[in-house]
């Protein structure tokens, strides 16, 4: 099998930062691996091990302990459920699957099962956002309620915006490891708000993962026929890769049971500040439509 890796002492780098971050997260983690027919799947847990279940699914070519401390308040009393995406960097296989078709939501429901989950809610950001879409495409009776966090899926930013603000500094940066380049790559990403740490794993992501780059396919309002779970969507007026203005009027016309969607002042990477206010709008939501009657009325 191919690595995703571009070399071994790349990957290990890799796994010392993954580390370095599961420690830094305020709430305890437990940890396994779970064989699927896809590969084995690294699956980080933290919350109260009685509670309502949510799956977290990372974001596209980052690691998945980032993407967790996003939502740090759901482990108050959730119990979370974060695998590592097959295929993108972290402690899962490294084949790489197909977002366009129903591998993704097969491998969900293989863990779903492993956990002994029927269904339940779901959250992810950019690319996890778009895993979700096709798990509500092929297997939506999976699905309580879903959050999805400036999602991969729906509508595509500008591809000159992205040349000219990730491309051409990307290249720049794999060249000749520039400071410059990457300060510039993460200012566009975050809107001149990501983490140093973050900034720091992006730039060992370019610089030692095979970046993957096929995008979850985009969804047709047809696919999601039979998708009737409450949604709510957020989006960053200044993200470059999915713009609020974009996904909006696409999301309306594609999600039946959208219950909001919420815009804010934010690149793809959510500043702090930003994360507090996010995190408060996600907590209402779930407490409103993850509930025994809400659950009771998606099966009907």
């Amino acid at each position: 099998m191919k690595s995703i890796y571009k070399s071994k002492e790349g990957k290990q780098i890799l796994a010392d930062k993954y580390e370095k971050y599961l420690d830094s997260l305020p709430f305890d983690v437990e940890r396994e691996y779970v064989d699927t027919s896809f590969g084995t799947t690294h699956v980080l847990m933290a919350g109260p091990a009685n509670a309502k279940p949510i799956f977290i699914l990372q974001g596209g070519n980052c690691i998945n302990p980032m993407t967790l401390s996003w939502f740090s308040p759901l482990a108050e009393q959730y119990r979370i459920y974060a695998p590592d995406t097959i295929g993108h960097p972290g402690f899962s296989a490294e084949n790489r699957m197909s977002a366009k078709d129903q591998s993704f939501a097969r491998w969900i429901e293989e863990l779903m099962n492993h956990y002994q989950i029927d269904r339940c809610a779901f959250m992810g950001p950019s690319y996890g956002g778009g895993i979700i879409l096709r798990l509500a495409t092929f297997l939506p009776k999976k699905i309580d309620c879903a959050v999805l966090v400036a999602p991969a899926g729906i509508k595509l930013g500008s591809k000159i915006s992205m040349i000219k603000n990730i491309l051409i500094p990307l290249l720049r940066y794999n060249l000749s490891s520039s400071q410059k380049s990457l300060q510039s790559i993460a200012n566009n990403m975050s809107d001149y708000s990501m983490k140093n740490i973050d900034k720091e794993i992006i730039g060992d992501v370019f610089k030692y993962v095979k970046l993957e780059q096929e995008m979850p396919k985009l969804t047709e309002k047809e696919e999601l026929i039979n998708y009737k779970a409450p949604t709510l969507v957020m989006a960053g007026k200044k993200d470059v890769f999915f713009p609020e203005n974009k996904l909006h009027n696409r999301a309306q016309e594609i999600i039946s049971n959208l219950i909001a969607f919420k815009s804010y002042d934010i690149g793809h990477f959510p500043s702090e500040e930003y994360l507090v206010k996010m995190n408060q709008e996600i907590g209402k939501f779930l407490e409103e439509y993850y509930s025994e009657e809400n659950m009771v009325q998606n099966y009907i």
